[in-house]
């Protein structure tokens, strides 16, 4: 039997869980690079009967499933994997489990994110190994306010984190009642209000259908002109190119991502080179806590559906 791992981009998987069990029963073999093209990772997967996926790293469409035979089993990281086809791995008699998922890493990186915009921290640390000296002026974060479109369980701690700094909470979404916001110490405003008074817009909803693009140009033409959009999420709940014209023009502050429609991002896209971007690649969950989870329940997974009858 053959074991995929795919995305293994630090070479982690076998550091944070113990496969020596699985390594006895059947051959595990470890990807680190990305494959894009369809039919490289058909190719690439053709031999596999079980594939360990990394959240949404690798799509598995329905035409890549249905030109893998050998394939049964499906783990993906996380709790939900909306690049893979569900309904098609039912249709093709491919199981598909998932981990359990450590939610503090998402809106702790987004306030790292939020700081270090607000304080010029990239700028100013460069600016210091290079030689100079207090090159900036930062924005203060207390009496600001801070937007949060979705307040499910991530836009809730980022509430809960404002409201340590003194900052004025807003919040929308469309379901969102003043209940609920108020629950969370916000306050419950149309998404065009949110988007003419917030000095800081960050964006947590679950990417579908009818979230994707809830940031186009005509909220980023809302946004004040010393304004920041953070987006920790999904890339595709912003528009990308309207936010880069919305840069390119100087017509909000900047914008601070850590998500990107097409990932890896690649290496010659204007978000690499604006300088009123702060940009991480998708790291938000790249910690060691939940890699253990990720990997050691992977392993559990695998164990479990090698013993079912």
């Amino acid at each position: 039997m053959k074991i995929a791992v795919l995305d293994d981009y630090q070479q982690v998987a076998f550091t944070y869980a113990d496969w020596s069990t699985i390594q006895s029963k059947a051959e595990v073999t470890v990807f680190t690079d990305h494959l894009s093209d369809e039919a490289d990772v058909i190719n690439r997967l053709y031999p596999f009967t079980i594939v360990c996926a990394m959240r949404e790293r690798t799509p598995l469409t329905r035409f890549i499933l249905s030109q893998l035979p050998n394939l049964k089993l499906i783990v993906s990281t996380g709790k939900r994997n909306a690049a893979i086809d569900t309904i098609a791995c039912e249709e093709l008699g491919i199981e598909l489990r998932f981990t359990d998922y450590v939610e503090s890493g998402a809106p702790e990186m987004t306030w790292a994110l939020i700081m270090a915009m607000a304080r010029n921290i990239v700028t100013e640390s460069h600016n210091f190994k290079t030689g100079s000296w207090q090159t900036t002026i930062g924005a203060d974060l207390k009496g600001k306010t801070i937007g949060i479109i979705g307040l499910g369980r991530v836009g809730q701690k980022i509430a809960a984190y404002a409201k340590a700094f003194d900052m004025k909470i807003i919040a929308w979404s469309e379901n969102l009642t003043t209940e609920k916001a108020a629950e969370h110490g916000a306050v419950l405003v149309s998404k065009q209000s949110l988007l003419q008074w917030s000095d800081f817009v960050t964006v947590h909803l679950v990417l579908s259908d009818r979230s994707g693009g809830v940031i186009g140009a005509a909220e980023l033409a809302l946004m004040k002109p010393l304004a920041y959009l953070i987006n920790t999420s999904r890339g595709s709940l912003v528009d990308e190119a309207a936010l880069i014209a919305a840069l390119q023009n100087n017509e909000i502050a900047g914008a601070a991502l850590d998500v990107y429609g097409t990932e890896p991002l690649g290496t010659e896209h204007p978000l690499r080179t604006l300088r009123n971007v702060l940009a991480t690649p998708h790291i938000g969950y790249v910690t060691e806590q939940t890699y253990r989870v990720f990997y050691g329940d992977t392993v559990k997974q695998i164990e479990d559906w090698l013993l079912s009858p």
